[in-house]
């Protein structure tokens, strides 16, 4: 299947590593271009690289509000024009409702929540008919997840954002869409287990609860990623996608 994506451009923050990255090995490898970002200039630098002549990296933190014109323009002085971008919101510490301080919450809404709806209101205003927004989400914009405090929090009110955000530029013809991945096998979910004192055996209560019982990969969310951020899902908008092996309740 052709998902169109030849010469297309987009720019993917948090994309160093993890789903981010995953995300736009699978643009690169059909035919895309992309601007990757990380804090880490080091790293984004490395993820280019690896990635090839069609990407390139920046230093950029989410919470900086110039870092959303940066990227855009670097996406077109580099590659000459801009069709979308997918917002890897990074996962906020882990902790209780009764622990968790008023700093934290605070630091955490400007990078994971404000970060992102700026980012997508800059991507918005630059795109045209056939453009995208994706946000990389969590499963916990349905579920709460126990000792994700913070994410329970402010993802759901990112995904009602990313909806109103979608009736308003819809009559654009841009489109807005939300990954929700659950346990995929990224350093940020290894870390989570680790944090458990019993890495494997956190994997396999997790695995357990899984309908497909095993995590799932960084590719197989990369092409899930890629699919819904090409011109081959052109009818779908104001959706949020689980990626997750089933492990949702929900329909």
């Amino acid at each position: 299947m052709d998902l169109g994506l030849k010469d297309r451009v987009y720019v993917l923050t948090g994309a160093s590593r993890g789903l981010g990255y995953a995300t736009a090995r699978e643009l690169v490898a059909d035919g895309a271009k992309v601007v990757v970002s990380g804090r880490d200039g080091a790293g984004a630098a490395a993820a280019a690289g690896a990635l090839g002549p069609d990407a390139v990296g920046v230093a950029a933190d989410n919470a900086d509000p110039e870092t959303a014109g940066r990227l855009i323009a670097t996406a077109r002085e580099r590659f000459g024009r801009f069709d979308g971008i997918l917002v890897s919101v990074g996962g906020p510490p882990p902790g209780s409702a009764a622990d968790t301080t008023d700093a934290q919450w605070k630091a955490a809404f400007d990078s994971v929540f404000l970060g992102a709806v700026r980012m997508a209101h800059t991507a918005a205003a630059e795109l045209t008919e056939g453009g995208v927004i994706g946000l990389v989400l969590s499963g916990s914009v349905r579920e709460p997840i126990p000792g994700l405090t913070v994410s329970n929090g402010l993802r759901p009110g990112l995904a009602g954002f990313a909806k109103s955000l979608s009736l308003e530029v819809g009559p654009r013809g841009i489109r807005v869409v939300g990954l929700l991945p659950a346990r995929i096998d990224t350093d940020r979910v290894r870390e989570l287990d680790a944090a458990s004192g019993d890495p494997e055996a956190a994997k396999a209560r997790h695995s357990a609860a899984i309908p497909l019982r095993r995590y799932g990969t960084p590719e197989e969310f990369g092409r899930s990623a890629a699919f819904l951020l090409s011109p081959a899902a052109s009818y779908l908008t104001g959706l949020m996608l689980p990626v997750d092996g089933g492990a949702l309740h929900a329909i």
